[in-house]
């Protein structure tokens, strides 16, 4: 089955309505803000090619970025800071992040689609919309596809900039993820502010624990959310 998605196959039309999809990357990584992104895309405007951003290589989604915000009806990036991600916890921060991906969205939107099997809270929020959560959303839906695909690469932007002002981690290489590489460079060095000191391994470095067989986490790769 091919990984790219056909609007006809997506939820895009929801008795006409305008249907934002939401997603979010940086969930599992050990340093660096979660990102979220949500986009409400165009009914005549189609994109091809159209994914899951895990599925697709660095260069794939690095071309379809700006044509997601060039054809979108509308798009909004966000994100929680390594701050809020420590006093909320990751899922906290995370629907923080796709709360104000919606509100930065220039045209409201009627439906919103997340990504997952929970909803961030909304009722709050001036938007008059249903909602819906939807497991491996970003795989079977056009607008949760494009909104993961412009979250991912607002997020590999963002630890890109951050690596030079933290040398010795080679944040832009790995994103943050506990790589062996970035293991080994925590047992050698303080953590940096942008690393999440709720996350086990950054806390074993900082020494607020004592380091345990088997907890730190499996090698982070691009297929990470």
């Amino acid at each position: 089955m091919s990984p790219f998605i056909e609007y006809s196959q997506s939820r895009q039309r929801v008795s006409g309505a305008r249907v934002a999809g939401v997603d979010e990357a940086g969930r599992g990584p050990l340093a660096g803000p979660v990102v979220a992104a949500a986009v409400i895309l165009h009914p005549r405007r189609r994109i091809a090619g159209l994914a899951d951003s895990k599925a697709l290589s660095p260069q794939e989604r690095e071309r379809l970025a700006p044509v997601i915000r060039a054809r979108a009806l509308a798009w909004g990036v966000a994100w929680a800071d390594r701050d809020e991600i420590d006093a909320l916890n990751i899922l906290g921060a995370t629907f923080l992040a796709m709360r104000r991906a919606l509100l930065r969205l220039p045209v409201c939107p009627t439906h919103v689609q997340v990504d997952g099997n929970q909803l961030p809270p909304l009722a709050d929020l001036p938007l008059g919309c249903t909602a819906e959560a939807i497991i491996e959303g970003d795989a079977r839906c056009a607008a949760i596809s494009a909104a993961s695909i412009l979250a991912k690469t607002h997020r590999d932007a963002m630890m890109e900039a951050l690596d030079p002002c933290y040398p010795g981690f080679s944040l832009a290489a790995h994103k943050g993820y506990g790589t062996p590489a970035h293991l080994e460079a925590l047992r050698t060095r303080e953590p940096s502010p942008q690393h999440r000191r709720s996350f086990n391994p950054v806390r074993v470095a900082l020494g607020a624990l004592p380091e345990l067989q088997g907890e730190l986490p499996l090698a982070g790769t691009d297929s990470e959310s």
